[in-house]
């Protein structure tokens, strides 16, 4: 069985489906999964999603930021952005069920020795701690929790993750690491300001995945989230966000389908053009 793994397909789905047809993907063979914001900013959101929930078994989609804000606009707790798609999600008849689908998503998986996740990982988590996290949040978006925890979701407070943390704190900081990390500290604190590539650093921080002693190093890690990085491809770290929706393309690599091959320069990654893709900012 072969498996992908998939950029930001940010409601491209005219992309996603020409990417899957490029690979060859079978579902009676084979499984993908997106790496988090598979709707929103595109102008097929509703089809990108009805996409991966009919294919479930053989596609699995983990939560980004996107994500997440369509369950809180849905909620009623969050407004939408001028620059939303989701309409055609929040109108559809059957919406109530794609909603309940898209929450019960991980946040993080580990497949054939790596570990996947949307934005990033603090550097005092090693992958055991940033898995059992994830579930944590998990457990609670799909339970009676949820509306509750929506409404306390947003913040960048605490911007460090401290092991005595609990409650709605505790889980602010697993999703903002998971789903909107870029820079942070080597003390762990998190910025999330700045959208630019990695030489774009504020002071005093860099890109989560170069600081020193980050427990989860030498496991190789696939990620989104950061389309302004650009390609990056060594050993224990995999970018796929290759702004699909802002002009660019999207990315799809397949796993070896051994454990023992852990190097991700060993990967092969496939880009194509999106047919939707819109400028930065319209």
């Amino acid at each position: 069985m072969a498996l992908y793994l998939i950029g930001d397909v940010q409601g491209c789905d005219e992309a996603l489906q020409r990417l899957l047809a490029e690979v060859g993907y079978s579902p009676s063979r084979d499984r993908f999964i997106v790496l988090g914001d598979l709707v929103n900013r595109g102008p097929q959101s509703l089809a990108a999603l009805r996409r991966v929930m009919r294919l479930e078994g053989a596609a699995e989609t983990l939560l980004g930021n996107h994500d997440l804000h369509l369950l809180a606009v849905a909620a009623g707790v969050r407004p939408p952005h001028r620059s939303d798609t989701l309409d055609d999600i929040l109108r559809a008849p059957d919406r109530d069920r794609l909603l309940d689908w898209l929450a019960q998503r991980p946040l993080a998986l580990h497949e054939r020795g790596w570990l996947l996740v949307h934005a990033g990982v603090l550097p005092s988590w090693s992958v055991a701690q940033t898995l059992a996290l994830a579930e944590e949040v998990q457990q609670v978006l799909r339970g009676p929790q949820r509306q509750a925890w929506l409404q306390q979701m947003y913040g960048n407070e605490p911007a460090a993750w401290d092991e005595a943390l609990r409650g709605a704190p505790r889980w602010r900081v697993v999703v903002n690491a998971l789903t909107r990390l870029r820079f942070c500290r080597a003390d762990g604190v998190m910025e999330f300001d700045t959208k630019e590539g990695r030489d774009g650093a504020p002071p005093g921080f860099g890109p989560w995945f170069d600081v020193p002693g980050r427990r989860s190093a030498g496991t190789p890690i696939a990620f989104g989230h950061w389309s302004t990085l650009g390609p990056l491809q060594r050993a224990d770290l995999l970018a796929l966000d290759s702004g699909c929706v802002w002009g660019g393309q999207l990315s799809a690599a397949r796993l070896p389908d051994t454990h023992d091959v852990l190097d991700a320069r060993q990967v092969e990654v496939i880009r194509l053009p999106c047919p939707q893709a819109q400028r930065p900012g319209t």
